[in-house]
């Protein structure tokens, strides 16, 4: 227990006020539970609130990436195109704060520093970086997947005396590149949005690439009336047919073998994918692409092809072809002309893997090769995901459990939403949950239902204190690591595995085993008294 003076008491601490976090306070509120909610931004919508990069669009359409727990909210909120832009969702989110009244019981510009939990008591000690010390029964984590970015380990990274960006903390005021001389460093999904949009600002733009990754045509546009009238005149069974599906969204074809058709097959099924815009399909066409590499060639080598055919230059096109993980194995990426802004004149791609960037100086960026002037460096370098934001925080557990040594060899969780040695406290889409390999609103409606429908349980059979047991948490590690070995997905060195964080334990992080699947896991567990856990 905190030495300091507790000045609130409550029955559940959020961290975060993203969707997870909003969703949760609105649901634990109506049923009388005392919530408070935690944010370090200014306001809601979690990675929507600090990523607004030029071209910042979600991959997942509008018209699934929504909240579904409410027929009106949905029926009446109009999504404007294919793919949300950021604004566009931050207005959703702060809708839905408005629409249910959740300011009052949210905190912003306030981080929390450590949580302390008390064996004798069964309690919980949230304290604040503005001084606030919070007595609770529950403490949660919605502290987002994607939530802690990481700045590249290049020297002299501080020396340069021009303006840097990072595309996941951009000015709220927005950049204007107009005349510029622009670095951009990355090629992730963050660089593959914003680089045509830069492009078109900037006198000279420079992207330095260490890593190509694969990118298929959004082919954003408005919504017609009719489309999102005939989504929203059957929205109960598509949300229904989302919560069942592998990713959270709903597919309208059936996979096949990739080899159970013919080579001209093949070719005409990823072409109709490709000229339709529907990535999803060219991934998910066929059934075996993410678990057996000769199925994976065949989708890997279209994309290479079409990469070419859109490049003009052709050294600029190999180097921009993905050679080094199977395709999907990264998070596939949506893009509007990413791919033909290299061909603009103006626009240059440094391959990192040929000439190594050395530091950045006063002035500009070195490699092994040459030296760069420019006027404004842009980071597109990713985020310590899943598990930084929740290290970043003091947390101990029973007897003292810190929970950064527990995971200092990768994270470990039941279902990815509670710890052993960590009792009431739990991880809204945390490590070994589907997560990012899914429609993350469909997988966090599941979770906060999951723990509210606990919350209201242990109410009512007055329990206190749950912990998930080391045997169950065990379990479920070794099962999540088997589905995800079985899979092609240990091959890449991405985000998905650690692997683009020093030192950063290399496991597969998310759950492959699909969200219909999961859900059915997790339903399982709470109908047996909630097999896994124990109660105090």
């Amino acid at each position: 227990m905190s030495t300091k003076a507790v000045t609130s008491t409550q029955d559940v601490v959020v961290v975060g006020a993203g969707f997870a976090g909003m969703y949760l306070l609105h649901r634990l509120r109506s049923l009388g539970f005392q919530v408070q909610v935690f944010d370090k931004a200014s306001g809601v919508g979690g990675t929507w609130y600090w990523n607004r990069y030029p071209g910042a669009r979600c991959d997942v359409r509008s018209l699934d990436y929504s909240y579904s727990f409410d027929p009106e909210l949905e029926q009446e909120w109009e999504w404007t195109e294919k793919y949300a832009t950021q604004p566009e969702i931050l207005r959703y989110a702060n809708h839905v704060a408005e629409r249910y009244n959740l300011w009052p019981n949210m905190k912003f510009e306030t981080a929390i520093t450590s949580a302390i939990f008390d064996d004798a008591r069964g309690r919980w000690t949230v304290t604040t970086d503005k001084g606030d010390v919070i007595d609770t029964q529950h403490f949660v984590l919605a502290v987002g997947t994607l939530s802690t970015p990481k700045l590249p380990e290049i020297p002299g990274i501080e020396s340069f005396k021009g303006p840097k960006y990072q595309t996941s903390l951009w000015p709220h005021e927005g950049v204007d590149f107009t005349g510029k001389r622009v670095a951009v460093i990355g090629t992730g999904s963050s660089a593959i949005q914003s680089i045509p949009l830069i492009a078109k600002q900037a006198k000279q733009l420079t992207v330095f690439q260490r890593t190509p990754n694969f990118s298929g045509p959004a082919g954003n546009r408005k919504l017609e009336t009719k489309e999102v009238s005939e989504v929203k005149s059957n929205y109960r069974e598509h949300r229904q047919r989302a919560k069942v599906s592998a990713n959270g969204i709903p597919f309208d074809f059936t996979p096949v073998p990739t080899f159970s058709v013919s080579s001209d097959e093949q070719q005409k099924i990823l072409n109709n994918a490709w000229d339709t815009a529907d990535f999803m399909r060219m991934i998910a066409s066929f059934e075996d692409v993410l678990i057996d590499k000769k199925a994976n060639d065949v989708v890997a080598d279209f994309f290479r092809n079409k990469i070419r055919s859109i490049v003009q230059d052709p050294e600029i096109a190999e180097a921009l072809c993905p050679y080094d993980h199977p395709i999907g194995t990264k998070r596939p990426c949506v893009d509007t002309d990413y791919y033909a802004t290299y061909n603009l004149d103006h626009v240059r791609l440094v391959n990192l893997r040929k000439t190594p960037l050395t530091e950045i100086t006063p002035t500009g960026i070195k490699t092994t090769d040459e030296s760069f002037e420019f006027d404004a460096i842009v980071f597109a370098t990713g985020f310590d995901a899943m598990t930084g934001s929740i290290l970043k925080i003091d947390i101990r557990g029973r007897n003292g459990a810190n929970l950064a040594d527990q995971w200092k060899d990768g994270p470990t969780t039941y279902l990815g939403l509670a710890i052993a040695n960590f009792p009431n406290m739990y991880t809204i889409t945390g490590p070994q949950s589907p997560s990012v390999l899914s429609n993350m609103m469909v997988s966090i409606e599941q979770h906060v239902d999951w723990l509210t429908d606990l919350f209201v349980t242990m109410r009512d059979k007055g329990r206190s204190v749950i912990e998930a047991t080391q045997q169950a948490q065990d379990e479920w590690i070794h099962h999540s690591s088997d589905v995800g070995n079985a899979s092609l997905y240990p091959l890449a060195n991405s985000w998905y595995m650690g692997a683009n964080v020093p030192g950063k334990p290399r496991v597969f992080l998310p759950y492959l085993g699909g969200v219909g699947p999961y859900r059915e896991i997790c339903d399982n567990v709470a109908a047996e008294d909630y097999r896994g856990f124990v109660f105090a």
